[in-house]
């Protein structure tokens, strides 16, 4: 059985697809035909068969960021030839998968051809020696069912690649598996929690290379299920959501087991300092590839925004968008599992195919309403940030922000699910005026300001903020004052038309109260908010109009220090 997926998303598409065996006569070229250009995966140095399933997907040119990081990814032909750990930031869709995919399956292919080798060079010495003896030959081993009990083996994969979502880890392992479709014993097997645990471990026997969230990955390493001393190459995959979901322990832990490893890569959205002490500790001396920067990302998806008076016009908005007879697909990102699945209700009630998709489902219902989406067979899909990353769906049209996210850099990846690979997409973005902050931070971020359109007849009734504020350019801090308006600063209280604290009767030392009643020797009031003694407060209605005293107080009263 043959497994198809679509990579799509982790290759440029090509300008020039490389002819096949024709048959017909050659026809002279004309001036007006554009020249044969060469696969630029050939030119890499990558193994055969990695080459031509590649070019079975229709892509013949790697993007820059293949073609910066495979040949450095990639030992050199010397004898004592050394790897290089990589930090590579790349924008989303640019093909980092295939970045540090082919050059890991083109080391484990060269490594497999070598111990073939090897082990046919012995066997045919043994044949020899048993014809030198009379004896008869040797015969080969047969190969043994990995899936019986009676031959277990705990997995002891070459490679391992980490994760941070579930979602992720599958798309990786697929486009694992389109790569070596040509490839003869290259198992690729995919750990992720919330599936059974016996169909991933008979995945997992005589595997090559392991795709993983760490959470299941170690689950199975404390049981005996997997042993990572044998692991050469470890990639971390979206190092800044393994951090912000809490895998700093866990990575931590998996780099102690894979200490004996040859080569580390981490892929990651941007070189943020909390990033670079990751790679501190696992990595060593690592060589830092950044191929763009947050504000030169997703020039080919349209941005727009669209300010709005209440969630019931926001609401409008989104309608009036999704019957857009363009739209072939989309994703309409929420802020919370809840607001995931009343959004979905609602657009399936009001004719959408809509599906809800979030953490809080099973792993099975999540696969399924997954593959429907790449099947077609669900238009709208309704997603918190469990889809902002791993999903690669080339009909994707547009990304809609119905929910802004909690981070700036997740709104890069939000978008990015949709032109991918040079394709166009749109990202539509719906902000109310509480949410302004949020889109400043996003401005901030991409170096990029909104273009905020109206819809004709949903215009909203406030008025909007037009961009972030610049206070650069105000000057000094203290020349200007704190009011709506601009002027003197204030120098009297909090409202500007108060006396200075020394004239409202505050103690230089320690003041409080509102400004009455008797102050003690460390200059405590006695009214509102007092911090003195108790017998000064005034009595409490109903109790007799006796003041209240603690217990403690009254057995042991205050006694001064000797």
């Amino acid at each position: 059985m043959t497994d198809t997926f679509e990579v799509q998303g982790d290759f440029a598409p090509a300008e020039f697809s490389s002819p096949s065996f024709d048959s017909t006569p050659a026809v002279v070229a004309t001036p007006e035909a554009a020249p044969e250009v060469p696969n630029g995966f050939v030119e890499l140095g990558l193994a055969p068969e990695l080459i031509r399933a590649v070019a079975d997907l229709g892509f013949t040119q790697p993007t820059t960021v293949q073609a910066q990081t495979i040949p450095l990814a990639m030992a050199s032909e010397d004898a004592d030839a050394k790897f290089i750990d990589l930090m590579v930031s790349s924008q989303t869709g640019s093909g980092k998968t295939a970045a540090f995919l082919l050059p890991v399956l083109h080391t484990l292919l060269q490594q497999q051809a070598a111990a073939e080798a090897q082990e046919r060079a012995e066997f045919d010495r043994a044949v020899a020696e048993a014809a030198a003896k009379g004896e008869p030959a040797p015969k080969r081993p047969k190969r043994k069912d990995p899936t019986s009990s009676r031959n277990f083996k705990p997995a002891t994969p070459g490679a391992l690649i980490l994760c941070p979502t579930r979602e992720l880890a599958q798309q990786v392992a697929h486009d694992a598996i389109g790569l070596v479709q040509h490839c003869r014993g290259l198992r690729i097997a995919s750990v992720v929690g919330g599936m059974p645990y016996q169909l991933q471990l008979a995945r997992l026997q005589n595997a090559d290379l392991v795709v993983a969230t760490p959470g299941r990955l170690l689950d199975l390493q404390r049981s005996s299920q997997i042993k990572l001393d044998k692991v050469q190459f470890l990639v971390v995959d979206e190092g800044d959501r393994m951090l912000d979901l809490g895998f700093a322990d866990d990575l931590a832990e998996v780099n102690k087991l894979t200490i004996e490893r040859k080569q580390t890569m981490m892929f990651s959205a941007t070189f943020a300092p909390r990033i670079q002490q990751l790679a501190a500790r696992v990595m060593r001396q690592p060589r830092k590839i950044q191929i763009d920067n947050p504000q030169e990302k997703h020039v080919n998806i349209k941005q727009v925004l669209f300010w709005a008076d209440s969630p019931q016009h926001k609401r409008k908005l989104l309608d009036h968008w999704l019957r857009d007879t363009t739209i072939n697909q989309a994703i309409v990102f929420a802020s919370t599992q809840i607001e995931c699945d009343g959004l979905a209700n609602d657009l399936q009630q009001a004719g959408f195919d809509a599906v809800a998709l979030h953490g809080a489902l099973s792993q099975g219902l999540r696969n399924r309403r997954l593959m429907a989406l790449r099947q077609g067979h669900v238009q709208v899909l309704v997603a918190t940030d469990v889809a902002a990353r791993g999903i690669d769906v080339p009909t994707i049209t547009h990304v809609f922000n119905y929910g802004l996210p909690m981070k700036a850099e997740d709104y890069t990846h939000r978008i990015g699910r949709t032109g991918r690979a040079g394709r166009d997409g749109i990202a539509v973005t719906f902000a109310e005026f509480r949410d302004r902050r949020k889109i400043f931070d996003i401005e901030s971020y991409t170096k990029q300001q909104f273009k905020a359109e109206v819809v004709p007849g949903l215009e909203p009734q406030q008025r909007m903020p037009s961009s972030r504020p610049n206070f650069a350019d105000r000057g000094p801090r203290e020349n200007y004052s704190r009011d709506r308006k601009f002027g003197a600063p204030r120098t009297a209280g909090f409202a500007g038309n108060h006396a200075p604290r020394e004239e409202r009767g505050f103690d230089a030392r320690r003041g409080a109260g509102t400004g009455g009643g008797t102050g003690d020797s460390y200059g405590r009031k006695a009214g509102f908010g007092d911090f003195g003694a108790r017998r000064d407060v005034a009595a409490k209605p109903g109790n007799g109009g006796k003041v209240f005293v603690p217990r403690d107080v009254k057995k042991r009263p205050y006694k001064p220090a000797n």
